[in-house]
């Protein structure tokens, strides 16, 4: 663990702890975000585009 004597240590960082971890958490909350938002409109892309394709058919 380099400098840290435990991991109790290295989870404080020294004072820093606290702000490391939650910049981390925020990071790896948008990151989460930015995945799962992809996916639903892709998702809502394709069902716009079958529901469409259907409509389109149906008048032909």
């Amino acid at each position: 663990m380099g400098s840290f004597t435990s991991f109790s240590d290295f989870i404080q960082m020294g004072t820093h702890g606290l702000y490391v971890w939650l910049s981390y958490g925020i990071a790896l909350v948008i990151f989460i975000y930015n995945i799962v938002s992809a996916y639903l409109l892709k998702r809502q892309f394709f069902i716009n585009a079958k529901r469409r394709l259907r409509r389109e058919q149906g008048t032909i």
